[in-house]
């Protein structure tokens, strides 16, 4: 395990208020932080038990949850809670949700294309990030690529060089580091795919086995 001395939380100073998940979503329901919302069919917020021991923070909503209204629906979601049944963790015990709480996209015709969502909607997001995570306050948190990497631990802390490992912030609960499950669906060398799908779910089977010190 990695001792993260030299990373910080990106997660703002100031977060939502609120007692419980329910009241948080409550009042995400009109959020308008960043001009994500004018595009996006609705805002996708987490889902999953309000004092759950594990949190999983993915990117952004995509097209499916953008239209369903909750995260991790579409691929990505499906072979998210394929690899977390091989490494031994229920998804229905976790919380689930993303940095950024709109889908950011570019229109193709009829198709919606995913686009990475930039600092300052990522910062602008933590607000209600902070707040789920104040709340639920789990034993560890699982950072699903680069994006959720940066919200939770800041610039500083690289997803290549730290995959892998669970990062130690201070005053914030301990990240484990690794890939979103949506780059698997992009390798098309099928042993790589493979390779890098058997990574992932030991990745996961880290999760699993965490103890908090």
């Amino acid at each position: 395990m990695n001792i993260a001395a030299n990373v910080g939380p990106a997660l703002a100073l100031e977060v939502a208020d609120a007692e419980s998940i329910a009241e948080l979503r409550h009042q995400a329901e009109g959020c308008t932080r960043c001009d994500l919302y004018r595009n996006a069919t609705q805002i996708v917020f987490g889902e999953g038990l309000g004092k759950a021991e594990i949190v999983l923070v993915g990117e952004q909503p995509g097209d499916q949850e953008d239209l369903a209204g909750r995260p991790f629906v579409g691929p990505a979601g499906r072979l998210l809670d394929r690899c977390l049944e091989e490494a031994g963790i229920e998804r229905r015990r976790c919380y689930v949700t993303n940095a950024v709480k709109h889908f950011k996209f570019t229109p193709r015709g009829k198709r919606r294309l995913h686009s990475k969502p930039n600092a300052g909607e990522i910062r602008r997001c933590a607000w209600w990030l902070g707040a789920e995570l104040n709340i639920i306050k789990p034993k560890l948190v699982v950072a699903l690529g680069a994006t959720a990497l940066y919200a939770l631990l800041g610039p500083k802390a690289k997803l290549t060089p730290e995959r892998g490992h669970i990062l130690y912030p201070a005053n914030h609960p301990p990240v484990l580091v690794t890939i979103h499950p949506s780059y698997l669906l992009r390798i098309r060398d099928e042993e790589d795919r493979r390779r890098q799908r058997r990574d992932f779910v030991s990745d996961l089977h880290k999760a699993a086995e965490f103890r908090p010190r």
